[in-house]
């Protein structure tokens, strides 16, 4: 008799029961993934955490499936503001359905001061990672930009389109849903199409590169990016253009690291380092490119594809509070978090997810990711006898202890 598939909600449970359902075995779905049996029996089993986003994604490919399959609907938070923020996801999906440029907006906007305020407010919330404040602002804020776009302010309501848009995007990827995400960098892309702006549309691209890694699609970052930055360094010295490209370059570096192209990683690296030295950190497009930044790239892409040991180093000669952005300094948090738990840092791992969650609660409840890692702590501490704090996090996050 065939064995019942596991109802388990872990990524290692969810990974063994799409496994079971195919028919195959470790040995088989291992060698789709092209990672040892051995690893992939210890994921399924719980016994190595699966936060490992490179990874995830070859599993989640060798399965015929999207990683956000396998990291799942984030678990039901106690925290009210992140429940507020994962409700307002659908009500985003159908403005970002509604406002196609190809069709003309309805209803009447309100005046372009009036536009613009809540757009500048739209991307305060977002900065500080305020994902239920910005749910409740972008439905209503999309459709009149797109409305305004057809009246006599259609190039500044273009532009607001545009950063809204983007928003949109990061905030649905943050919100565990890469699909939606994708949909948001397309109405981006339209916007600054529709604008002829080389900068915008190189944004545009940033949005698209973030949306398509986190769905897994790692050769197709190298794409999109590759001809963007190409786009963007024949043109003219004009405000964003360095910024953009280096961020397009990290994403390439990434890429290749989860392709398993090292080389080629460091030579995006390289490339990125160069424009970093010559902007210094900067706030352009909220985009933070810098040498900081760069660090904190560095600290994921160590954690991911390369030495956490070596991140662990990065991340502790690293000021994540020269960047005046709540969302890049919880980003550091977390990963640092990640690569403290696999050098078996545990306390130092568990003290970084506190700080983050303090920092920005709804980040951390909406990361299936961070979840994961929160969950193989547990398992640890609880062999130990130890981590109260560890629990109450992990209780707010909705994990069972």
């Amino acid at each position: 008799m065939a064995r019942r598939p596991s109802t388990d909600t872990t990524i290692g449970g969810r990974i063994k029961t799409r496994r079971q359902i195919r028919g195959w075995s470790i040995r088989h779905a291992a060698s789709r993934a092209g990672i040892a049996p051995s690893t992939w029996s210890r994921i399924e089993r719980g016994l190595m955490s699966a936060d490992n986003r490179f990874t995830l994604a070859d599993v989640a490919a060798a399965l015929e499936c999207s990683p956000a399959d396998l990291t799942g609907t984030p678990m039901p938070s106690t925290d009210r503001e992140t429940v507020a923020a994962q409700s307002s996801v659908f009500a985003i999906l159908q403005a970002l359905v509604d406002v196609d440029l190809a069709e003309p907006g309805t209803g009447q906007p309100r005046p372009l001061a009036e536009l613009e305020r809540d757009a500048a407010l739209l991307r305060d919330l977002w900065v500080r990672c305020d994902y239920a404040g910005a749910g409740r602002l972008l439905p209503a804020l999309l459709r009149e930009l797109h409305a305004a776009t057809g009246g006599p302010h259609r190039a500044p309501a273009l532009r607001l389109l545009s950063d809204a848009a983007f928003v949109a995007s990061s905030t649905l990827r943050h919100l565990g849903h890469p699909a939606e995400a994708w949909l948001g960098a397309e109405r981006c892309r339209m916007a600054a199409e529709a604008l002829d702006d080389p900068v915008l549309i190189g944004l545009a691209a940033v949005a698209r590169v973030q949306a398509t890694a986190a769905c897994g699609s790692y050769d197709r970052v190298l794409t999109v990016a590759g001809r963007a930055a190409e786009s963007l360094l024949v043109r003219a010295e004009v405000p964003g253009r360095l910024e953009v490209t280096g961020t397009l370059h990290l994403a390439s570096a990434n890429a290749c690291l989860a392709l398993r192209r090292p080389d080629d990683s460091e030579a995006w690296i390289a490339e990125a380092a160069n424009l970093a030295e010559r902007t210094g950190d900067t706030t352009t497009l909220w985009l933070w490119f810098g040498p900081t930044n760069l660090d904190l790239w560095r600290i994921s892409m160590e954690t991911d594809g390369g030495d956490p040991g070596r991140a662990v180093a990065v991340a502790r000669s690293t000021n994540a509070s020269a960047i005046p952005a709540r969302m890049r300094q919880v980003a550091y948090h977390t990963d640092t978090a990640r690569a403290l738990a696999r050098t078996r840092h545990d306390r130092e791992a568990v003290r970084q997810l506190l700080i983050a969650e303090r920092a920005a609660p709804q980040y951390v409840h909406s990361s299936g990711l961070v979840q994961e890692t929160a969950r193989a702590l547990l398992d640890r501490s609880q062999r130990q006898a130890a981590g109260a704090e560890l629990r109450g996090l992990c209780d707010r996050m909705g994990l069972v202890a």
